[in-house]
């Protein structure tokens, strides 16, 4: 079940002023279509991100290779063009490729009370650990 906001990360090279884009492709990892990590039950940990990590390659960026093809529509590594993403409406960067399992399952929620009470749950676990961080500060 997904409770919470999804959102991509996106990283920039800081450049000088430019009349002419320094952007000529977007390199966009979906983490987020079909990903569900809770505090609780499905915490994120490190290899969850090794997949990212290998295709961002940092030692190499020049010769990124996507996993997204036509053939393998499930692939979560992709580029856009900068003329694909400036002709988008209001040149969003609001971009969905792969399908969402999760809207095909938004008939078979959980009563609402189980999932208030889950939100709960996490407010509390995440409060609980921003106690010992700021106990941890000495505050």
């Amino acid at each position: 079940m997904e409770l919470g906001q999804k959102a991509n990360v996106l990283f920039f090279d800081r450049k000088p002023a430019s009349e002419k884009p320094w952007t000529k492709k977007l390199w966009i990892y979906d983490f987020r279509t079909n990903k569900d990590f809770t505090l609780k039950t499905n915490p994120l940990k490190r290899e969850d991100l090794d997949e990212f990590v290998k295709c961002y390659n940092p030692e190499n960026r020049h010769i990124r290779k996507p996993t997204w093809t036509e053939k393998k529509p499930d692939g979560r590594w992709r580029a856009f063009d900068y003329k694909e993403l400036i002709n988008r409406d209001k040149a969003s960067l609001d971009i969905f490729w792969l399908k969402d399992e999760s809207l095909e399952e938004s008939e078979n929620l959980p009563d609402p009370g189980i999932i208030a009470r889950e939100i709960v749950e996490d407010l509390q676990d995440a409060l609980a650990q921003f106690q010992l961080i700021a106990e941890d500060l000495g505050e």
